[in-house]
């Protein structure tokens, strides 16, 4: 008989812990623990993550192979390409910001990767926690207060989150979904309904209502691409990340600065960074689309080039990483987001599915990598990674939005090394540098108490620079966990600026 699996996992929300202990308790390993989470998530935290949603992961198996799994939705094969493109930008928010949603197929294709459970039961406890309710985490108040307009401009979003006073629930309210409930059961016993039937006709049909594009059929025509990451041998460790469209490549080009110094705020990371923005500005987009030049995120010191990046709105609270390791060496490090606070704004009432807002991210320049166009899929700052040093195995992801390559950067070097506590780690201070993603008109660095020196290592290379008194969403929720080959001791870690939590799951006996 085999011997139970301890599975180390980190989440940004207490309730995914929770469902991830009944999956270890029935058997399951990593994979199962991750999807179990994943599950509540989009239950429980709404404005980061849900069934209307894409995801990217990566999943490493007991033998050593790496996989990447790309469930990214691309615009409907409708989209009027000709009317955007008259625009100087895409819209922020609103039904042309939709693509189709991957997050359910990225779960069947995650879990096809060595999962032992089925996946019924993670549905199942995620539809009882949407008919009986959950309360307003720190997090989700945050949001719901972020973006007040949006949510009581959307009738939908009024149905689950209003107070039934005219305003809008608040921390420690409660709140039901049972439209949700009822969609999480349909696909509980069967995954594909979110892509033929009851499921992606309401959806569509919200969106047509609202003077959008999409169509059951675009929802059909989804595929999850199942694929070889990208792999550097950086600083003694090989990484992992995956491919474009998702801006893995941007992290490799920076990690040689990143692990040179124990120093997060020497003056050459932040250069690198600078410099790494702007290539992943000019470079990033769909492959299917064109031509991607990944030589120049790789490189961006070297290849470092101008460009007018895709001009979404605020980009907060946009994503959630779960990661988990088990015993047998199994790692899983799956992120899904809905990109901004509460996506798109829009909650399709029949389904109680709030849908993202991806589609904001392309660029209306036709001659931009980025450029929008039916089947093609936006940039993605989804940035999940995996990482080994001799016989440490690290999975690693964060929330972030466009700034996840450089929050990534600044904890990796004290991650990937054995001895040092993966808590404290993420608990110090960090910088973010970003433009309109960050709430600025030009490039400016974001330093949390402690990172002083990074600012000033910002203003002398003309950078804007602004400075908070503690630390801040936008600096990122990472989340880690890591295994020991040699003796299977397993560690997690989850990021104190977010609701969660990291714990070492053992089977009940």
């Amino acid at each position: 008989m085999t011997n139970p699996r301890s599975v180390a996992i980190a989440a940004p929300h207490p309730a995914a812990l929770d469902s991830a202990k009944a999956a270890v308790d029935a058997g399951g390993n990593a994979i199962d623990a991750a999807l179990a989470a994943a599950a509540a998530l989009t239950v429980v935290y709404p404005h980061q993550c849900s069934l209307g949603g894409d995801l990217i992961a990566l999943v490493r198996r007991s033998d050593g192979q790496v996989t990447a799994v790309l469930s990214a939705g691309a615009a409907p094969a409708a989209v009027d390409v000709e009317r955007l493109s008259k625009l100087d930008r895409m819209p922020g928010q609103g039904p042309d910001t939709v693509t189709v949603p991957g997050v359910v197929a990225g779960w069947e294709a995650v879990a096809s990767l060595g999962a032992t459970l089925a996946l019924a039961p993670a549905f199942e406890r995620a539809a009882a926690l949407a008919e009986s309710g959950y309360t307003v985490s720190p997090g989700l108040n945050r949001a719901i207060q972020g973006r007040r307009d949006v949510l009581l401009a959307d009738k939908g979003m009024v149905e689950v989150f209003g107070d039934g006073a005219g305003g809008l629930k608040g921390e420690g309210d409660h709140v039901v979904q049972p439209a949700l409930a009822r969609t999480l059961t349909e696909l509980a016993g069967n995954p594909g309904a979110m892509y033929r039937g009851r499921i992606a006709e309401s959806i569509a049909g919200t969106l047509t209502s609202l003077g959008g594009a999409m169509s059951a059929d675009d929802f059909a025509a989804h595929r999850v691409e199942i694929t070889d990451p990208v792999r550097a041998e950086i600083g003694g460790a090989s990484w992992w990340v995956a491919p474009p469209p998702t801006q893995g490549v941007v992290l490799l080009g920076i990690l040689p600065d990143a692990l040179d110094s124990a120093d997060t705020c020497n003056p050459e990371l932040v250069a690198a960074v600078n410099d790494a923005l702007r290539a992943r500005t000019a470079n990033l987009g769909d492959p299917r689309g064109g031509d991607i030049n990944v030589d120049a995120m790789l490189d961006p010191r070297g290849r470092a080039a101008e460009g007018s990046l895709p001009r979404p709105g605020r980009a907060l609270g946009d994503t959630v990483a779960i990661v988990a390791a088990d015993t047998d060496g199994t790692v899983v490090t799956l992120i899904q987001s809905v990109y901004q606070w509460f996506g798109s704004g829009i909650l399709d009432p029949g389904t109680g599915v709030v849908l993202h807002n991806r589609g904001s991210a392309f660029s209306t320049d036709p001659s931009h990598p980025a450029h929008i166009g039916p089947g093609l899929r936006p940039p993605h700052t989804l940035l999940p990674v995996i990482a080994q040093k001799d016989d440490l195995v690290i999975g690693l992801g964060c929330q972030g939005g466009s700034a996840q390559a450089w929050i990534l950067s600044q904890v990796a070097r004290e991650l990937i090394d054995p001895s040092s506590d993966p808590a404290e780690a993420l608990g110090r201070g960090r910088w973010v540098i970003g433009a309109r993603d960050l709430g600025f008109d030009e490039a400016t660095l974001i330093a949390e108490p402690g990172t002083e020196a990074a600012a000033d290592a910002a203003a002398a290379l003309g950078l804007g620079t602004a400075r908070r008194d503690a630390q801040f969403d936008e600096a990122g929720h990472v989340q880690v966990a890591r295994i020991r080959l040699s003796d299977s001791t397993l560690d997690a870690a989850s990021d104190p600026r977010a609701d969660g939590r990291a714990t070492v799951l053992s089977p009940r006996q």
